[in-house]
């Protein structure tokens, strides 16, 4: 029995076995992500690119959020071992477990966007000063960063809603860094929406849930140290 156990953690342990166990998580997190997010896909894919959409835009974006954190706790429970993988039971455990607390995040992020969206694609006809606009930017920005932030805390940690956004607006200037990064990935998914489409960026949700658990690495350290124990 010893040697069978030596045997299958040696098999488990090797660089190849990590890579594989890694890849292989990635594949079974990217099908389950993709069956999340088709409810919303499907339609928005269709939908015509024109401002009057945006409400629609954001009522397809709901299933993201809960499935974009059940990818991001199944991720972040990888262990390095081809013998000792469960992935997709690890997505659907987070999928019932954030989805509550994800949602209570989720649904205002994706009003309150919906709502900027709106001002800044009619801002020439609604005739107000040219600063505002800049305000509305900055504050789409901070919100986006921000809710980033809410996403990966409510998928790894259990706080409380109110709890979430005030470290989620904590960190934001506590680790620069990963708010910079966060910021970084979203420009590259909306650089993936304008130029190729929805399904595209789909297609790369693990691995960018995969850059979004490695960037904000540090604010995740940094409230298991500090607000855990």
């Amino acid at each position: 029995m010893n040697d069978l156990t030596a045997a299958q953690r040696q098999f488990g342990d090797g660089p190849l076995s990590r890579a594989a166990a890694i890849v292989y998580r990635l594949l079974v997190v990217e099908l389950l992500l993709l069956a999340g997010v088709l409810p919303g896909l499907v339609p928005a894919v269709l939908l015509a690119r024109d401002p009057s959409n945006i409400p629609f835009y954001a009522a397809c974006a709901i299933p993201i959020g809960p499935a974009l954190s059940a990818a991001l706790y199944a991720i972040a429970a990888h262990r390095p071992d081809l013998t000792d993988l469960h992935p997709a039971a690890d997505f659907w455990r987070g999928y019932r477990t954030n989805l509550g607390g994800v949602l209570r995040i989720w649904l205002p992020l994706l009003a309150g966007s919906a709502v900027i969206a709106i001002n800044l694609a009619y801002f020439t006809a609604a005739g107000v000063p040219g600063w505002w606009a800049v305000l509305l930017v900055c504050v789409a920005v901070g919100a986006a960063a921000w809710g980033g932030n809410a996403l990966v805390i409510t998928s790894l940690f259990r706080f409380r809603s109110r709890d979430v956004a005030r470290l989620a607006a904590y960190f934001l200037t506590r680790t620069p860094g990963a708010t910079l990064g966060v910021l970084a990935l979203l420009v590259v998914a909306a650089a993936i929406t304008a130029y190729a489409s929805e399904a595209v960026l789909a297609l790369a949700g693990s691995v960018l849930a995969l850059l979004l658990l490695r960037t904000s690495r540090p604010m995740t350290a940094a409230i298991e140290k500090e607000f855990t124990r």
